[in-house]
């Protein structure tokens, strides 16, 4: 008898510009990815919701609307997501449909897409449409939904001071660490260096290590998430007082966003440099620095990535070592 229960009519929706407009691949946590529209913030959205009867029989309808939808799912939600986005636009008053069924067309123009979307560990940002037919009695509502993805560009910042600092153990290690920037865009390159002021302890050898640490829920709840995106070593063997070690990482290798600062009061993602030292008695020292991610405008990124790559090539090449080369 479950035919009884079935949705008898059909759902759709499509994009006007769906042959031009970019699209992006999403990769979710359990391996699976798909393609979806990308968007940027006040972008027109214009489209059609086509609701057509499986059998071509008439069916009864009390409205049919759609909605743009922008949603922060996390697990202290426990099903009732955060709504920080909600647009609708009646298409249709009550009436029916038959044969063919019916196609109408919808806008929403300068839309709200003011947060990116972002797929984390323990948090989902996401934008969806959602058509709806509204059917009256016990009859179900017919629904439709489709997934967009929104990708927003920041200003160059106007302040990109160097990050230098000294750090190190009374009598025993004493290093200054330098990265030429302290906010980076998405497709850039770290350049550093390392510079050893005091060694009397017996360094084994130097990571550095790239973590992303994603914080989410209302306190006294918090959770917060670190993953080391990479981890590579920049030195073996024991330092000499007076060394000068190079640091330099390519960040268009990783999937990386930019920093997000309490979105929505719901969630936060930073990034994080970590310096790792490890003696011959397998004790780590290590030293972490933020650092700002930016997403730069595509048409910039391409020319500004390679740029930077040949100036770190030619930063570099004479300060290369031959355990840098070993590793290469």
């Amino acid at each position: 008898m479950s035919f009884l229960f079935s949705t008898p009519v059909t759902a759709m929706i499509n994009l006007d510009d769906a042959a031009t407009r970019p699209k992006v691949t999403v990769k979710y946590k359990k391996g699976s990815s798909e393609e979806l529209f990308r968007f940027s913030n006040h972008d027109n959205i214009r489209g059609t919701v086509t609701f057509a009867p499986k059998d071509g029989k008439r069916v009864e309808h009390i409205g049919i609307r759609v909605q743009l939808i922008g949603q922060i799912e996390t697990p202290a939600d426990h099903g009732s997501h955060f709504e920080f986005t909600s647009l609708q636009v009646t298409l249709s008053e009550a009436g029916a449909i038959e044969g063919n069924g019916v196609t109408l067309p919808f806008e929403f123009l300068n839309a709200d897409l003011v947060n990116e979307s972002y797929n984390g560990t323990g948090v989902r940002l996401r934008y969806y449409l959602l058509a709806t037919m509204l059917r009256g009695g016990f009859s179900s509502n017919v629904t439709k939904e489709m997934d967009i993805w929104v990708v927003n560009y920041d200003k160059p910042p106007q302040m990109n001071n160097t990050i230098k600092m000294e750090v190190g153990i009374e009598e025993c290690l004493h290093i200054e660490f330098e990265y030429n920037k302290s906010k980076y865009h998405l497709k850039d390159v770290i350049i550093g260096k390392v510079y050893f002021l005091l060694v009397r302890l017996r360094i084994k050898h130097m990571e550095l290590c790239l973590i992303k640490r994603e914080t989410y829920g209302q306190p006294p709840n918090m959770v917060t998430e670190s993953d080391t995106l990479t981890k590579f070593e920049i030195m073996d063997g024991a330092p000499v007082r007076g060394e000068s070690i190079p640091v330099r990482l390519f960040l268009d290798q990783f999937d990386l966003t930019p920093t997000y600062r309490d979105v929505q009061s719901r969630f936060s993602v930073k990034y994080y440099l970590n310096l790792v030292l490890i003696d011959e008695d397998d004790r780590r020292y290590f030293k972490q620095q933020e650092i700002t991610l930016w997403r730069r405008p595509p048409h910039r990124a391409a020319k500004a990535a390679a740029a930077s790559a040949a100036a770190a090539t030619t930063t570099t090449t004479t300060t290369t070592t031959p355990a840098e080369e070993s590793q290469k």
